[in-house]
C-alpha cells in the first residue's frame, strides 16, 4: 500500500480575499496492511487477538485484585481475547456490598490496573483502555476555562404595543439546558438581546438590545404589532461527564481547546506510567467512547475562528439560526423563534451551514489530531467512536488505527432485528447503526482492514437477549463493514453481589445467565470471521454522497449515531439495495472528491476506486466539486442524480456569485447525457425493487446476480492480498429459511475454484458450480462463506437436508423435566403435544427444559432430526451420548452414526432465556429496571422445543 498525505485545498482568508470555492483542510494519512499469513490457518485456529473483546465495565470502580484475575479467567474461557478497560458509575440499582470506590488515577485505581496488565499478559489477552471514564470525558479537577460550553436561545413572542418585563434569572431558568447529566457548577451569562419582527425579512429590522444584557430585570418597550424577543445565552461548565467514575466524573472537557485536550490527555498517561511504565507494553490501543457532546457548540476564541475562515462576524446572525434543543443538544422545536421569509432564510441556512462546519473544523484540528498524535507519542494505537454531533461524521475516522462503529440489539423504538427490514425507516430491524457506512468507508478509502464495533449494545431487553440475536446483528455488521466485535458489555460484579449482580447495560455476559457455559461458540464463530476480514479487503466499486452538508444547513448535525432526523432518510437504504442486488458502495463525501484523483473515468483514492456515483437529492457543493466531477463524467464516470440535480453553493460569502458557477457546472455536467443523470426515488419507498430495475436500465456494476433477492439476504465480497475472492452471504431472518441462486460474474470464477469454510469448525469443502452459479440454501439466521483460489482439490461438500424421505412428525407425548437454574427446583410432566413453555402454567421458568422421548426405528442410512423451532439453546443426547450443541438457526442433527436397532433414547436439553424470569421478581429492583420499568417493559418472551420435530 502506497503512504500518501491527503492534503485538501485550504480555505483561506488572506488580502480581503475569501476563497468559498474550497472545502476544509484536513491532513490524513493512509493506513498500511501486514505481511502474508496463511489465510486458511489463521482462520481454522484464529489468535487470541481475533476472538471478540469486552468493553469490562468497572462499575463504580470498586475493583479488588482476586476478582479482577477471577473475571479475566471466566472471560478467557468463554472464548474472549480481549478487554476494553472501562470506568464507569456503579449501577443505579443494586447492592455494592460496601465496597469502596477507587478514585480514578489514584495510586490503588494505577495498582488494579497494573494488577490486570500482567493477568492479560498471562492469558494472551489484550487491553485496551477508555480515556477518561464514561462518555464524552471530563473530571472534577478541571479547571473552569478548561470545561465545555453551548451558546442557547431564548425566544419569547410578543404582541406590541406593550412593555416587557423579564429577568435574567427567568431566562436563565427557561434555557437551563436539559442535559443528561448538568453541572452543577454552571455559569450563564447573556451574549446579546434583540428583537424582531415575526416574520423578519432581514438584519436591518433588528432592534439591538444588548445594553439591557447586564440588567437583573430586562424593560424593553414593544412596538404595535407581532415580534419575538431573543436572549443569546452561553453556559460555562454546563454539563458533566454521564455514568462517570470517581475521579473523572465532572464537567466536560472543552474538546475545542487544543491545549486543554493534550493537558488532559498527558496527565492521564504520564500519571500511568510512573506506575506501569510504558503504556506500550501494555496496551493495544487508547479508546474514546462516541462524542455526544450534549450539544457543546462554543469555544472561547470561535467567534474570532469563525471570521478567520469564513470571512464575517457570525454574531448578528448566530440568534437566528439556532433551534430549542433538549437532551445531546437535540432539536426538540424547529419552528423556535420569529418565522423568515424565503429569502433570510435562504441567508441563515447559509450561516447555520458555516458555523456547523466551523465547529467540525475545530474539533477535528483541536481534538481529534490532538489525540491522534498523542496516541502516536505513546506508541499505543488509537480507537474511537469518532462521531457525534458536530463531527465530520466520515473524514474524523480516516486517521484512526481502528475505527469503530456500533451495532445495537434494540433501542427505544423496539424494532426487531430478524423479523422487520423497513424500507420506510432505515432504523428498523438493522444491527447496525448508520453511522458503520461512514466508519468503514473511512477505513476502506485509507486502507485500514480492522474496523471494530461496540457489539449489539443492550439498554434495553437486558436479560431477553440471546446468542442467536447476537449472531444475527452481529453478522449484520459484517454488511456495514465490521470486522472486529467488541461486545457491549461486561460487568464488574463479584460472586457475593445479590442476583443478578452489578448490572449496568449489556445482555448480561454473566456467569449467572443460563446460556454463558455456551457463550464460547458464539465467540468461536466470530474469532473465526475476524481472522479472515481482518486480512482482507472488502470490495466497493460505487460511491454515494450523503447531503449532510445540506442537512447542516437546514436543521443543524444530528445525533449520530441516532439522528433525531434526517433530510434524506433513505440514503443508507441505497447502499442496502446496491447490496441486496449483487453490489457494492462506500460513502464519499465533497473533501475525498477534492482531493481524489480522476484517471479514466474512476474517482481514485488510496487503492479505492469508484466509477459510479450516486447524489442523493443534493442540493448544494462546493464549485470546485462540481469541477472536479466533470473532470469525472468526462472521462468516463457516471453519476446519477437522485430526484435534482445540484443548484446552488455552500456557504454565505459571495453566495450568489458560486450559486451561478454552480448553475454553470451543472450545466457543463448535462452535455454529458448518458454519464449525469436524474433519476427519481420509488414512490412506494420499496428501494431494493426499484435498484434490481435499475441495473439492467443503465448497466449499473455488479459482480454477482441474484435470483431472488430479499431484504434479508445480505452479500459482502472480499479479496485478499492474492486476490482471490471471499464471498459471506447471510440470512439475517430469525424464523425464515431462504433459498436462491447466485451467478458470479466471470472475473471471479476464471482461474479459481470454490471452497466452503465453516466459521464453526474450521473446516473447509470443495464445492462445484452450475456454469458460474450456485445455489444458496440456507436456513433461519445461518451464513454461509464462499471462498474462490487456486486449490483444486478437496473434500466435497454434502450439506445437511432440512427434509428427506419417510419423514416422521414427533410432537406428541414428551416427557418435560423442568430444571429451574435460580430457585433449584426440578418439575416433571408430560406434555402431550409440544407447546411454548410461556403458554403454560411455567409462563416465569428458566433454566434448563429436558424433553425425553423413547424411539423404536428400524436402522436406515442417513437418519436425521429436525427439531423445528426452538426457543434457546439445545443440547442432543441419543442413547446417552451427546450429538453437539446447536444455537441458532435449524437444529438439525445426523443420527446416523448413533441410532440403534429397536429402541432409542432422545433427549433434548433446552437452555431458556431469563427475561420471563426476571419480570416476574418484584422485589428486585435491577430485574424491575430491565424488564419492566418505562420503556424498557418486556414482552413475555417464547421458550423451549415447539417443533415441529421431524424424523427423515
Amino acid at each position: 500500500m502506497k503512504r500518501r498525505t491527503f492534503l485538501i485545498q485550504t480555505t483561506v482568508f488572506s488580502a480581503g480575499l475569501f476563497a468559498v470555492n474550497s472545502v476544509p483542510a484536513l491532513g490524513m494519512t493512509t493506513g498500511s496492511k501486514k505481511g502474508k499469513i496463511n489465510l486458511f490457518q489463521s482462520f481454522k485456529e484464529p489468535d487470541s487477538k481475533y476472538h471478540p473483546f469486552v468493553r469490562w465495565w468497572w462499575n463504580g470502580d470498586k475493583i479488588e485484585k482476586d476478582e479482577l484475575i477471577r473475571e479475566l479467567r471466566l472471560l478467557k474461557e468463554a472464548g474472549i481475547g480481549g478487554v476494553e478497560i472501562n470506568p464507569i458509575e456503579f449501577p443505579s440499582t443494586g447492592d455494592d456490598l460496601g465496597k469502596k470506590s477507587l478514585t480514578w488515577l489514584s495510586d490503588e485505581w494505577l495498582d488494579m490496573l497494573q494488577v490486570t496488565f500482567a493477568e492479560a499478559k498471562k492469558l494472551d489477552m489484550t487491553c485496551d483502555l477508555i480515556v477518561g471514564s464514561g462518555w464524552p470525558f471530563g473530571a472534577e479537577t478541571l479547571p473552569r476555562d478548561e470545561r465545555a460550553q453551548v451558546a442557547i436561545i431564548y425566544a419569547e413572542t410578543l404582541e406590541g404595543p406593550t412593555v416587557f418585563e423579564t429577568s435574567q434569572f427567568n431566562i436563565f431558568d427557561t434555557v437551563d439546558p436539559g442535559v443528561s447529566v448538568p453541572s452543577p457548577s454552571r455559569t450563564l451569562e447573556i451574549l446579546s438581546l434583540k428583537l424582531v419582527p415575526d416574520p423578519m425579512s432581514g438584519l436591518e429590522q433588528v432592534i439591538d438590545l444588548s445594553e439591557k444584557r447586564n440588567d437583573e430585570i430586562i424593560r424593553v418597550k414593544i412596538p404595535e404589532g407581532k415580534h419575538v424577543f431573543y436572549a443569546l445565552v452561553k453556559v460555562d461548565s454546563f454539563a458533566s461527564v454521564i455514568n462517570g467514575a470517581p475521579g473523572a466524573a465532572g464537567p466536560i472537557l472543552d474538546h475545542m481547546d487544543k491545549k486543554a485536550v493534550r493537558k488532559y490527555l498527558d496527565h492521564m498517561s504520564d500519571t500511568i506510567e510512573k506506575r506501569t511504565g510504558p503504556l506500550s507494553n501494555h496496551l493495544r490501543a487508547f479508546f474514546t467512547d462516541s462524542m455526544e457532546l450534549e450539544g457543546c457548540n462554543w469555544s472561547k476564541d470561535i467567534i474570532e475562528e469563525f471570521e478567520k475562515r469564513r470571512g464575517y462576524n457570525m454574531m448578528p446572525y448566530l440568534p437566528f439560526t439556532m433551534f430549542k434543543v433538549g437532551r445531546l443538544g437535540g432539536v426538540i422545536d424547529d419552528k423556535y423563534g420569529a418565522e423568515k421569509t424565503s429569502e433570510f432564510n435562504e441567508i441563515i441556512k447559509r450561516v447555520r451551514f458555516d458555523f456547523e462546519l466551523t465547529k467540525a473544523e475545530l474539533l477535528y484540528e483541536r481534538f481529534t489530531q490532538t489525540y491522534l498524535q498523542w496516541c502516536k507519542d505513546q506508541n499505543v494505537k488509537s480507537r474511537a467512536q469518532a462521531y457525534g454531533r458536530g463531527f465530520f461524521p466520515l473524514e474524523t475516522s480516516l486517521g484512526y488505527d481502528i475505527p469503530e462503529g456500533e451495532s445495537w440489539t434494540t433501542n427505544w423504538l423496539k424494532h426487531r432485528p430478524g423479523e422487520e427490514m423497513s424500507d420506510d425507516d432505515y432504523r428498523r430491524g438493522r444491527g447496525y447503526t448508520m453511522i458503520n457506512k461512514y466508519v468503514s468507508s473511512a477505513a476502506h478509502l485509507t486502507g485500514k482492514r480492522m474496523v471494530s464495533c461496540e457489539e449489539m449494545t443492550n439498554t434495553y431487553n437486558v436479560f431477553n437477549i440471546t446468542l442467536e440475536q447476537l449472531k444475527i446483528g452481529s453478522d449484520m455488521s459484517i454488511m456495514s463493514g465490521i470486522t472486529h466485535s467488541i461486545w457491549h458489555g461486561f460487568n464488574y460484579s463479584p460472586p457475593d453481589a445479590p442476583f443478578p449482580g452489578w448490572v449496568q447495560y449489556g445482555s448480561y455476559y454473566s456467569e449467572k445467565n443460563n446460556w454463558w457455559p455456551y457463550f464460547k461458540y458464539l465467540n468461536e464463530y466470530k474469532a473465526r470471521l475476524s481472522a479472515l476480514l481482518q486480512n482482507v479487503d472488502m470490495y466497493t466499486d460505487m460511491a454515494i454522497l450523503p447531503p449532510n452538508y445540506d442537512m447542516w444547513g437546514e436543521m443543524g448535525v444530528q445525533t449520530d449515531p441516532f439522528p433525531e432526523k434526517l433530510n434524506v432518510p433513505y440514503t443508507s437504504i441505497i447502499w442496502e439495495s446496491i447490496n441486496k442486488t449483487g453490489g457494492a458502495a462506500d460513502y464519499v463525501t465533497e473533501i475525498i472528491i477534492n482531493d481524489a484523483e480522476i484517471k479514466k473515468g474512476k474517482l481514485c483514492y488510496g487503492e479505492k476506486e469508484y466509477g459510479t456515483l450516486f447524489l442523493p437529492e443534493v442540493s448544494s457543493m462546493f464549485p470546485s466539486t462540481l469541477k472536479k466531477l466533470l473532470e469525472f463524467v468526462s472521462t468516463g464516470g457516471r453519476i446519477f442524480c437522485i430526484e435534482k440535480y445540484p443548484e446552488k453553493s455552500l456557504g454565505l460569502s459571495n453566495w450568489k456569485q458560486n450559486d451561478r458557477e454552480v448553475r454553470e457546472w451543472v450545466e457543463k455536467l448535462k452535455s454529458y447525457p448518458d454519464r449525469f443523470i436524474l433519476i427519481k426515488k420509488p414512490e412506494d419507498n420499496r428501494f431494493l425493487e426499484w435498484y434490481a430495475e435499475l441495473i439492467p436500465k443503465y448497466d449499473l456494476p455488479k459482480y454477482l446476480s441474484i435470483e431472488k433477492p430479499n431484504r434479508f439476504f445480505m452479500q459482502t465480497r472480499f479479496q485478499d492480498d492474492e486476490k482471490n475472492e471471499i464471498f459471506f452471504f447471510q440470512n439475517v431472518h430469525k424464523h425464515n429459511s431462504y433459498k436462491t441462486t447466485v451467478s458470479f460474474s466471470k472475473e471471479i470464477t476464471k482461474g479459481r475454484y470454490p471452497w466452503i469454510w465453516n466459521p464453526e469448525t474450521g473446516e473447509s469443502f470443495r464445492i462445484e458450480l452450475a456454469g458460474d452459479s450456485f445455489e444458496i440454501d440456507l436456513g433461519p439466521a445461518e451464513t454461509r462463506i464462499l471462498v474462490f483460489n487456486k486449490e483444486k482439490r478437496g473434500p466435497k461438500w454434502n450439506p445437511v437436508p432440512v427434509t428427506g424421505e419417510n419423514a416422521e412428525t414427533l410432537n406428541k407425548h414428551w416427557d418435560v423435566e423442568l430444571h429451574h437454574s435460580r430457585e433449584k427446583w426440578v418439575k416433571t410432566f408430560r406434555m402431550n403435544e409440544l407447546t411454548d413453555l410461556k403458554d403454560t402454567d411455567y409462563v416465569n421458568f428458566t433454566g434448563t427444559a429436558i424433553y425425553k422421548k423413547s424411539l423404536n426405528v428400524n436402522i436406515r442410512n442417513s437418519t436425521y432430526l429436525n427439531l423445528g423451532k426452538v426457543w434457546g439453546v439445545a443440547e442432543l443426547f441419543v442413547n446417552g451420548q451427546s450429538l453437539g450443541v446447536k444455537w441458532y438457526g435449524n437444529r438439525i442433527y445426523n443420527l446416523n452414526d448413533i441410532l440403534k436397532e429397536g429402541v432409542n433414547e432422545i433427549e433434548l436439553h433446552v437452555t431458556t432465556s431469563m427475561g420471563n424470569y426476571m419480570k416476574n421478581l418484584t422485589d428486585n429492583e435491577t430485574a424491575q429496571k430491565f424488564t419492566v420499568k418505562g420503556s424498557k417493559d418486556q414482552p413475555i418472551q417464547s421458550m423451549g422445543l415447539i417443533g415441529p420435530v421431524t424424523l427423515y
